[in-house]
């Protein structure tokens, strides 16, 4: 039997301190090893760097090829890639990716163009199989070209080299590469416009809309320079969106507003009134009131008289509402009068049911009950029609007779 002196040592907060701390690194070492066997070795089908192999391959020239011998490579690279096509068809995803990766090691002979344009094409259709691995070592022959292209001036090589890194969704490195080849071309010309729209476009994909907008905002400044009409408003409708998607509402009435001026001028009528309710709404949530209703008062004489009477009724609806907001019951009153004339110009029947609702709230507000009455037994009359809310207006038409002296 233990003596309590012994029980006591064996218990000690000195022994469960060090009995902890065996126990501790002896899970450390094998959660370390674990995770290593997890997420440090490739694939057993890539036991190694599939695109560093190192041993000879039949199909190699000489080690000068001459131009013969790599229009004979060639050709025989794009066997393998139709045989991966095949074998990938065929349900062999494993050998596709073998014979792709022979042809990737091969294409290096015929230089950096070919082999970049290879594993960008390849890249993608690893990426749509969910190869990551594949993807992965493909990125890094990639960035491995991109380091050795750091200072290259050749804008052909450069272009797919960026290609290639989209191709496989690294957007940073193709972003860098674009940016590049931006100071690579002269300021102003074409070329460095389609760059910039190019890298705009992919900050738009990514959802960059700040790195986007200073992208558009570049091309916008270069549209206005060059006097290009089309381009300066293509920039802004790119822009406007752009700060809708962020909610930068004072950004976006800005730049509305110039998309506004242009309409105006170049006779495009047909945008204006939804343009004008844009600017309304805009208006509206940045508080600006006075400005909203002008913008919505706008938007409905624009629309109706192009007889846009779905438009103008968007923007009477957003006036009586707005209207009854600012307890404004009569202005709300009269506008849903002019919108119910929208609705029935539009044949819009359920837009003509909510109005008639709204037409008989108002009324009661206005103590109004027989007004409020007519509007509801409306309202049924053309719920009946769409057999949908029947007993809302059945049941309003009661509240609202009880009312009315008898």
């Amino acid at each position: 039997m233990q003596s309590s002196t012994q029980l006591y040592k064996q218990n000690s907060p000195q022994s469960l301190v060090l009995k902890l701390l065996i126990g501790a690194t002896f899970w450390l070492c094998v959660s370390t090893n674990a995770i290593a066997q997890t997420t440090k070795a490739p694939p057993a089908e890539f036991p190694v760097n599939p695109l560093e192999i190192k041993t000879p391959d039949p199909l190699l020239p000489s080690s000068s090829p001459t131009p013969e011998e790599q229009k004979n490579l060639s050709v025989a690279l794009d066997e393998l890639n139709n045989q991966a096509q095949a074998k990938l068809s065929g349900g062999d995803k494993l050998g596709a990716f073998e014979t792709w990766n022979r042809e990737l090691r091969l294409r290096r002979v015929l230089g950096f163009l070919a082999e970049i344009q290879a594993l960008g094409r390849v890249g993608a259709i690893a990426w749509t199989e969910n190869e990551r691995y594949q993807v992965q070592v493909i990125t890094q022959r990639l960035d491995t070209i991109s380091q050795q292209l750091k200072s290259s001036n050749d804008l052909q090589l450069l272009t797919a080299l960026a290609t290639a890194f989209q191709q496989v969704r690294v957007p940073k490195s193709s972003l860098a590469v674009y940016n590049q080849i931006l100071v690579l071309q002269p300021q102003g010309s074409t070329a460095a416009e389609e760059t910039l729209q190019t890298i705009a476009e992919l900050h738009l994909s990514w959802f960059d809309y700040p790195q986007a907008v200073a992208s558009y905002n570049q091309l916008l400044s270069l549209a206005k320079a060059k006097s290009n009409r089309p381009g300066e408003l293509a920039y802004l409708q790119q822009l406007a969106y752009l700060y809708d998607r962020s909610k930068q509402r004072q950004q976006a009435v800005d730049t509305k507003q110039q998309l506004l001026a242009i309409y105006q001028q170049e006779k495009l009528l047909t945008e204006i009134p939804t343009l004008h309710l844009a600017i309304a709404n805009d208006y509206e949530v940045l508080g600006q009131l006075e400005q909203a209703f002008a913008a919505y008062q706008q938007a409905y004489t624009s629309a109706w008289a192009l007889q846009q009477f779905f438009q103008a009724g968007d923007a009477l609806r957003k006036l009586v509402t707005l209207y009854s907001s600012q307890n404004q019951i009569d202005e709300a009153l009269q506008t849903s009068q002019i919108l119910l004339q929208a609705d029935e110009q539009a044949v819009n029947v359920y837009g003509m049911m909510n109005t008639y609702d709204q037409i008989g709230q108002i009324n009661i507000k206005r103590g109004n009950y027989p007004e409020a009455l007519i509007a509801f037994q409306n309202g049924l009359d053309l719920a009946k029609q769409l057999q949908y809310q029947e007993d809302y207006f059945t049941q309003q038409i009661a509240l609202v007779d009880k009312q009315i002296p008898k």
